[in-house]
């Protein structure tokens, strides 16, 4: 008898497969983010601000993006790049024809300043000096002008005064072909003048007690004088090119962190160590000069001592010579002594007629090169 298991019908095998809903947004975690379980919690933390935040347009925040952005900066400058740039050799090709060329321009603007023998670096001309000094005269104009100030009339007899003053020390200037404009601002408390490139005069009303007379007034404007014939401004333009290389260099040698130190520290260091000695010197060369300029105007030197005893006892407690612009009266007078045999002399071959012998021959001994006694 055959087994019923032997008959029992074949059925095939049926798989069973599950039918599962599609995935959703919410069945995995955001893209790039690392879950983070807190233990005895179930609470889910989210470090997001190691990875870019979502950009979705609901769940965007701004101060998320910004917060990833800057974690993800990295410095412009470091030190393997600064290395990798010092060892460029195209770099240092361009190191070193900078350098020559900033020797090579530097010794190409070398002059002697005739009355001192002091050499100095001057790469600007009288032209772009003069342009330079055209805002600097709107400025003033406008800062009195706002101060409440006001310049005096042509009919003022203290604005004559420098005028005829002025006619005097003009044919012996050595800028006789300048467009002259003469301003006497009325301010009792200051005693200044001054003189800019061009030609353009300036003098407050509280100089002319102190200079008393004519005499006196040229003493002042004849040294203002001296600091155009001179390129004493175009000498502290220059002269700022060199102390911007230096301050820029040690800012970046010090990375950029150190930025608002050497700006002022940095600053007030060259300050003291190059533009106020390079200052003093300026007026003691103006001193000589205009000197030499009020004698050939048929001035009489003597009154130059007086002038600056006078302005000695108006500027009590003035700070020490080291850390001004200007010499001390003091040494201002002992100075002008030593020169006063020369400046009469001066005037004596001058004859009074006013011809610009000095300045001729001072331009001429700065074209060459060489010292003049």
């Amino acid at each position: 008898m055959q087994s019923l298991r032997l008959l029992r019908p074949l059925r095939p095998s049926r798989t069973i497969r599950a039918v599962l809903p599609p995935p959703t947004a919410s069945s995995f975690p955001p893209p790039f983010a690392v879950p983070q379980t807190r233990p005895l919690s179930q609470t889910t933390r989210v470090l997001s601000w190691r990875f870019p935040p979502p950009r979705g347009p609901r769940n965007y925040d701004p101060e998320q993006e910004a917060r990833y952005r800057l974690s993800q900066a990295r410095p412009l400058v470091t030190t393997e790049r600064l290395r990798q740039l010092g060892r460029s050799p195209s770099l240092r090709t361009v190191a070193v024809l900078a350098v020559l060329g900033a020797v090579a321009f530097y010794f190409s603007n070398i002059q002697t300043v005739p009355v001192s023998g002091r050499r100095r670096f001057n790469c600007f001309s009288d032209e772009s000096v003069e342009a330079a000094s055209e805002a600097q005269v709107k400025r003033i104009v406008w800062e009195v002008e706002r101060a409440g100030g006001r310049f005096l009339p042509g009919w003022d007899p203290r604005t004559a005064m420098v005028r005829r003053v002025m006619k005097r020390l003009i044919p012996v200037s050595g800028v006789e072909d300048a467009d002259w404009e003469i301003s006497v601002i009325e301010d009792p408390n200051t005693a200044n003048a001054f003189v800019l490139p061009g030609g353009k005069v300036f003098v407050f009303s509280g100089l002319l007690p102190i200079a008393r007379n004519e005499h006196g007034l040229a003493t002042v404007l004849g040294h203002e004088i001296a600091h155009n014939l001179a390129g004493h401004v175009a000498e502290r333009m220059s002269g700022q090119i060199g102390i911007n290389i230096m301050l820029y260099s040690l800012i970046f040698l010090t990375g950029g962190l150190a930025i608002l130190g050497t700006q002022f520290i940095g600053g007030a260091v060259l300050d003291l160590l190059f533009s106020r000695p390079m200052g003093r010197m300026q007026e003691s060369e103006a001193d000589y000069i205009g000197l030499m300029m009020m004698a050939e105007a048929c001035y009489d030197p003597r009154e130059a001592l007086g002038f600056w005893q006078r302005m000695e006892r108006a500027h009590q407690g003035e700070p020490p010579e080291w850390i001004s612009t200007h010499p001390s009266n003091f040494n201002r007078i002992q100075k002008i002594g030593e020169w006063m045999p020369k400046a009469m002399e001066k005037r004596q071959e001058s004859d009074c007629q006013g011809t610009s012998a000095f300045a001729h021959l001072f331009r001429q001994a700065m074209e060459r090169g060489v010292r003049i006694e």
